[in-house]
């Protein structure tokens, strides 16, 4: 390896290290391979999946829980933040004709920078900036496929049943 690296030159080992920072800076590119280049789309999932994938993993399974559960700070803070800044455009309103253009655009901003804070807010108080969650819901598609696939029934039954000593 050391004699690999010595042939290659400067300009050659320069090369390698650009090369290497840069697989690093765009490593979220093998999950959206992973997520969005099924061959053939994944089945769906319901709540009792999910649940079964919480309980079966106590790492990334705590994790997903906590991440499924910010979504309802987000849809909260959406939802304050549509009715908030409807409410203000409507009441601030002069003219009739134009006031459902304004109640719509403001409640949607509303909506997004609500929506917005909302994961932010749930960011800190579910402590999400210490989890990763890319890698919890990439684990869950992981487990998923499996069980869809079903490759896991063999995984769960003790190896001794099929093999004999």
């Amino acid at each position: 390896m050391a004699e690999s690296s010595n042939s290659l030159g400067f300009l050659g080992r320069h090369f390698e290290e650009v090369k290497e920072h840069w697989r690093k800076n765009f490593a979220f590119l093998d999950y959206y391979k992973k997520t969005l280049g099924w061959e053939k789309p994944l089945p769906k999932w319901i709540d009792a999946d999910v649940d079964e994938f919480i309980a079966s993993d106590p790492v990334y399974g705590t994790q997903l829980k906590a991440v499924r559960e910010s979504r309802k700070y987000a849809a909260t803070g959406a939802l304050l933040g549509a009715v908030h800044l409807g409410g203000i455009s409507f009441k601030y309103s002069k003219s009739p004709h134009a006031a459902a253009a304004g109640v719509i655009l403001a409640a949607g901003f509303g909506a997004v920078c609500g929506g917005v804070f909302g994961a932010e807010v749930a960011e800190h108080v579910k402590q999400l900036y210490k989890l990763d969650k890319q890698a919890a819901n990439l684990r869950f598609l992981y487990w998923w496929e499996e069980k869809t696939k079903g490759e896991t029934l063999f995984h769960l039954l003790p190896r001794r049943l099929f093999f004999y000593p």
